[in-house]
């Protein structure tokens, strides 16, 4: 339907100019009146982007003014919104409705633009779904906007695009992989365990994991066997540097405090009265006798450290393939050796103080301070605390192995006790009484002190592996880092 009057008909609510005669004077039709749009009832409310702020087009009748309370339009305020195509345009379509189901775009809101930290445990922030399409269409909403960690928010088409600060926080997986603060995919288990099944945390010795044909770390439930076999390994490598070592630094001290021993036995030489009393001055030589034995057995420790410093050095060098020789070890042994003397003087004080009070004292701590030697050897910090933690850690375990060791050095030195007492028993009280006798005493205390050398060498091989094995039990070691740390 057209509002536009019919040809030479006025227009409703314009008066003609009276002309002569009275007339009405027609009006001008060179100068047609321009159209002001449909009426209010036909066309439907203008909804711009910016709400019912904005101004509201004139009807007919009156130009547009704005409000009395509305500011001028200036930069700052939206443009009025475009009118709809007039009603003198036959091919306009028809105005449509809008759906106020769907919402138009809105401005985004500053103080949500950016992305936000998640919280703890949780993979991203929540995303952000894309708007719904322009106005007056019925598109459904499209899916989330996939935002990159640390890049900036995705925006929809239409909306502003805000500059993206490096400095706010990103979308960061959290440390733990998911799990709360403090915990992780291996928590529960003890240090150098692993988590289930065998399979190790990534970057540990070996690819991850324990090698089970290493020449002297025995690997964790490989059991006595596997220690035995690392034992023989080790006396089958190095017995020829060992044995010359050994016997240099613990069988001729242990020789020279033999000696030392029986030449100034008290009583040595004299006749015990027939009453049964001790001879004059036995006090005395006992004094001097217990305090030069005392000194001598001091220095020969000391020397003895150099033998079991330098062992320890040639069984993990050769056990991680690097070479060695005998004066090697005897330089490593001499720069080690005051440090290990010191601590096993403490410990030697220790058992005695134990033995004191009714023996089992002793014997423990004899038993549990077992490796402070070569603790301090290899980590050189602590030793007496690191050696009571492997012997409660894994009782059964420590006290095995290092029983067996006790074992071989009781029987050694038990051989070796009853050898020298039945090769000297014909020489009497007074064994130097005459240079026979002194050879034949000398000869025999020397083969009983060789003797034990190989008791001396089970030792040392012994109590090192048992200490590689007691590290394998905290987490996966191997003969070459070993070797490392002796330096």
């Amino acid at each position: 339907m057209s509002d536009q009057s019919p040809p030479g008909s006025p227009e409703p609510g314009s008066v003609g100019s009276s002309g002569p005669g009275g007339h009405p004077e027609p009006a001008d039709p060179a100068v047609p009146r321009q159209s002001t749009g449909p009426a209010p009832s036909d066309q439907p409310p203008a909804t711009g982007l910016d709400g019912p702020d904005q101004p509201v087009a004139a009807g007919p009748g009156g130009p547009t003014r704005p409000e009395a309370d509305e500011p001028a339009p200036g930069p700052s305020t939206p443009a009025p919104a475009a009118p709809a195509p007039g009603p003198s345009d036959p091919t306009a379509p028809a105005p449509v409705a809008p759906d106020p189901t769907v919402a138009g775009p809105t401005a985004p809101d500053p103080a949500a633009a950016g992305p936000t930290a998640p919280a703890p445990g949780v993979f991203g922030g929540p995303a952000a779904a894309m708007p719904a399409g322009p106005p007056g269409s019925t598109a459904p909403a499209g899916p989330p906007a996939s935002t990159a960690p640390g890049g900036p928010a995705a925006t929809a088409p239409g909306q502003p695009v805000y500059p993206w600060d490096p400095a706010a926080p990103s979308h960061v997986f959290p440390p733990t992989g998911g799990f709360p603060p403090g915990a992780g995919p291996y928590a529960g288990f003890p240090p150098g365990y692993p988590p289930y099944g065998g399979h190790l945390p990534y970057g540990w010795p070996g690819g991850g994991g324990w090698d089970p044909d290493d020449p002297l770390v025995n690997p964790p439930h490989a059991g006595v066997n596997g220690w035995f076999a690392r034992c023989a390994g080790a006396v089958r490598r190095g017995w020829r540097l060992l044995l010359p070592l050994l016997f240099l630094t613990q069988v001729l001290p242990g020789l020279a405090l033999s000696l030392v021993s029986l030449a100034l036995s008290p009583g040595a030489g004299d006749e015990l009265p027939a009453d049964g009393s001790l001879p004059d001055g036995f006090l005395t030589d006992l004094a001097v006798f217990g305090s030069v034995v005392f000194l001598v057995s001091l220095l020969l420790s000391l020397v003895q450290c150099v033998g079991w410093a330098g062992g320890t050095w040639v069984v993990a060098r050769q056990a991680a393939g690097e070479p060695v020789d005998l004066g090697g070890a005897v330089r490593y042994g001499l720069r080690r050796a005051p440090g290990l003397w010191g601590w096993q003087l403490l410990v030697s004080l220790l058992v005695l103080v134990g033995v004191c009070f009714f023996v089992l004292p002793g014997v423990y701590l004899a038993f549990a301070l077992a490796l402070v030697g070569p603790v301090y050897l290899f980590e050189r910090q602590n030793p007496i605390g690191r050696s009571f933690r492997f012997f409660h850690d894994r009782l059964g375990l420590v006290l095995g192995r290092v029983g067996l060791v006790a074992l071989a050095l009781l029987a050694g030195g038990l051989i070796g006790f009853v050898l020298e007492t039945v090769a000297t028993a014909p020489f009497g009280a007074d064994p130097f009484g005459s240079p026979a006798a002194v050879t034949a005493v000398v000869a025999v205390t020397v083969v009983s002190s060789v003797l034990t050398l190989p008791v001396q060498l089970i030792q040392l091989v012994g109590l090192v592996a048992t200490y590689a094995e007691q590290r394998a039990q905290e987490g996966p070691v191997n003969a070459a880092r070993l070797a490392a740390e002796l330096g």
